[in-house]
């Protein structure tokens, strides 16, 4: 007995440790002088037993903004941010989860101008692109090998903003879809709105059609930027770029409710604002929000579990400049930041207790870093 209950706890030991392991994927600009000789994806693998990356591979591709893993993290989508003579576009790469590798499959453009956030459906059938040059998003089809057929649907945004030096045109900032995958939730920080779309996952031309609220309104001058659903409990959270602030909504079935507006940056904060990511942490206890701008920081929110509505619990220094996107990882122990301007990307412990933040010591030196993926490495 005492035999079989030792290879029993062996076997345990062994899964949780095998399960712990992840492939982190990072995005970053390449071109421009801030771009310091970006080699475009980096793969690094992280063990979040320790909180430790190691690298992996590189894979060359242009602007590759922001990322999306397939589900089963054997492809993953790449949004090149381009435009003008080079069109923005969209690379399928085949992930080799036992070497690590990212191997192109092709690419497809975008339907507008730098196109800055990519997501793909829970069945792998399509990918949409947010276009924020363009001002619109569209929809491609996925082959059976991870491939990307051309754009299908293409909505176009038109209208001005308030603020007429930020505002002057659309600019889709993120597509999102909602937890059941029903959803798709259009940020638009040159219009200040959120548009909100029924998705077909099993068309064969137009996944979009308009939900029967069509429209959010957010404040003038707010400049919509992510959003993040609680994947249990009926509450959607929205950060506003500009405004420096969060939105909480109820949120059930493609419709949005305003609750409250609350603050990412300290009272009396009078610095240039320039929010970006927002995130749940596991268990739905905790929200965080990255700032730019001269504040540099992860705000960290208690959410109220009977009214999803937020409190400040701190701010923490993110060791690096413009936190452009962050990524909680799958177990929830870790936050990782992605400083855009130092070329940096900090590893920070999250306290399961009271959800604040302290940083581990640990730091990947990448150019310009400005997207975070990961996906399990068995």
């Amino acid at each position: 007995m005492r035999r079989l209950i030792f290879l029993v706890l062996i076997l345990v030991l062994s899964v949780t440790g095998f399960s712990q392991q992840y492939y982190l994927f990072i995005g970053t600009y390449t071109e421009g002088p801030a771009s310091q000789g970006s080699k475009g994806i980096y793969v690094y693998k992280f063990d979040a037993a320790t909180g430790n990356a190691t690298p992996v591979s590189t894979v060359m591709t242009d602007n590759p903004s922001y990322l999306a893993v397939a589900p089963g993290g054997k492809y993953l989508y790449a949004a090149n941010e381009t435009g003008g003579p080079k069109p923005g576009s969209v690379s399928a790469f085949s992930f080799d989860k036992t070497t690590g590798a990212l191997t192109l499959i092709n690419q497809q453009q975008s339907g507008g101008n730098g196109p800055c956030y990519v997501s793909v459906d829970a069945h792998d059938k399509w990918v949409v692109v947010a276009n924020y040059g363009g001002g619109s998003f569209s929809a491609l089809p996925i082959g059976a090998d991870g491939s990307l057929g051309a754009a299908t649907q293409t909505i176009q945004h038109t209208g001005i903003g308030a603020d007429k030096s930020r505002q002057d045109k659309p600019h889709v900032h993120s597509v999102i879809f909602s937890p059941d995958g029903q959803y798709l939730t259009v940020a638009d920080l040159g219009l200040d709105n959120l548009s909100i779309f029924k998705f077909d996952y099993t068309a064969a031309q137009n996944p979009l059609i308009p939900a029967a609220t069509p429209t959010v309104t957010i404040q003038p001058a707010s400049g919509p930027r992510h959003t993040a659903f609680d994947p249990g409990k009926p509450y959607a959270y929205l950060l506003n770029e500009m405004a420096g602030a969060v939105d909480v909504f109820h949120y059930s079935h493609g419709n949005f409710t305003w609750l409250q507006r609350i603050s990412s940056h300290p009272d009396g904060y009078t610095g240039v604002i320039g929010s970006a990511d927002i995130h749940i942490g596991l268990g739905g206890k905790y929200l965080y929000a990255s700032n730019r701008g001269d504040a540099n920081s992860i705000a960290i929110f208690a959410i109220a579990p009977s009214t999803g509505k937020l409190t400040v619990k701190g701010f923490e220094p993110t060791q690096g400049k413009a936190p452009r996107n962050f990524l909680i990882d799958p177990t929830g122990h870790w936050l990782l930041a992605a400083n855009q301007g130092s070329g940096n990307v900090v590893i920070f412990r999250i306290d399961p207790q009271t959800g604040l933040l302290k940083a581990t010591g640990q730091q990947l030196q990448i150019p310009t870093p400005v997207c975070l993926k990961m996906t399990p490495a068995n």
